[in-house]
């Protein structure tokens, strides 16, 4: 991302989970909101190549894979509130809606993004006419500059109780050492925290057609300005987890996720194989 500019990844993923919205059916992830968020963006054209491009099947294959990834990380969500969590953060958030869809008064939420990103997020709810509810906290951090435990703490988290982490579409763009420390952050909180996340395998590790998929995302990306830069085996992975404390993980590839979001549609919907990978850690 350039500095003091917000996410074009952010819009690119938040198209296509509006898309899937007034396209596919059933929905795998319902998000009315997202609709709503990327009207303004419509409104002024340019921006509705996702939409426009709906049923190419490069474009259904990453409209599968975003909502995949935001029903999954939704779905863990809500296992751990009815075991009583009460804390949701959200890392990267970008135009992310869950905080204005949460229905749980005791639920509180922390979306946590660059400035810019969340400036240009926070105009485009008000444009929107989407309120921000009082169990939504905005926490701007500058993940190079700023230590992301303090700045949330400062923004009314509660260290001493676990909290749920969501942190999709970001961890391929980090260095090794912002990895490290963001998972650190998360690691070293209250037993019972947890955290899903993406990541994407090695090209090395992959096959042929998954390296030609790999290249053309790499491609897209790095003309945007995010050029992904940071790739882990599950091996270590696993290695990670368990240095920043978490005690157990587990990680689904496109098969797994088509079996358990995905079976049986007749639209062609679905994720196909490639670099990605979802993980869930619990302390």
């Amino acid at each position: 991302m350039e500095n003091g500019q917000a996410s074009k990844t952010a819009m690119r993923v938040a198209m296509r989970r509006a898309a899937h919205q007034m396209i596919d059916r059933p929905l795998v992830f319902d998000d009315a909101l997202a609709v709503k968020i990327v009207e303004p963006l419509l409104a002024i054209g340019g921006h509705n190549y996702e939409i426009k491009r709906s049923k190419h099947a490069v474009s259904k294959a990453f409209r599968s894979y975003m909502v995949g990834r935001s029903r999954y990380a939704e779905d863990e969500l809500a296992r751990s509130v009815k075991s009583g969590l009460r804390q949701y953060v959200v890392l990267g958030a970008g135009l992310d809606t869950f905080g204005c869809r949460n229905a749980n008064a005791d639920l509180n939420v922390y979306e946590v993004d660059f400035p810019a990103t969340q400036a240009w997020k926070r105009e485009l709810l008000r444009q929107a006419g989407i309120a921000a509810p009082e169990n939504l906290h905005f926490v701007p951090v500058d993940f190079d500059t700023m230590n992301l435990a303090d700045e949330l703490m400062a923004a009314g988290f509660d260290r001493s109780r676990p909290g749920f982490f969501s942190w999709l579409g970001v961890t391929m763009y980090l260095t090794i050492a912002g990895f490290r420390k963001t998972m650190q952050a998360i690691g070293g909180g209250s037993g019972g925290s947890a955290v899903s996340f993406d990541f994407s395998l090695p090209r090395e590790s992959l096959a042929a057609t998954e390296q030609i998929a790999l290249d053309g995302l790499a491609k897209r990306v790095a003309a945007a300005g995010e050029p992904l830069t940071l790739f882990f085996t599950e091996e270590e992975i696993a290695g990670e987890c368990r240095r920043a404390g978490f005690e157990r993980w587990e990680f689904l590839d496109a098969g797994a996720l088509n079996r358990r979001y995905f079976s049986g549609r007749t639209d062609g919907l679905g994720l196909v194989a490639g670099a990605a990978r979802l993980a869930t850690a619990w302390k």
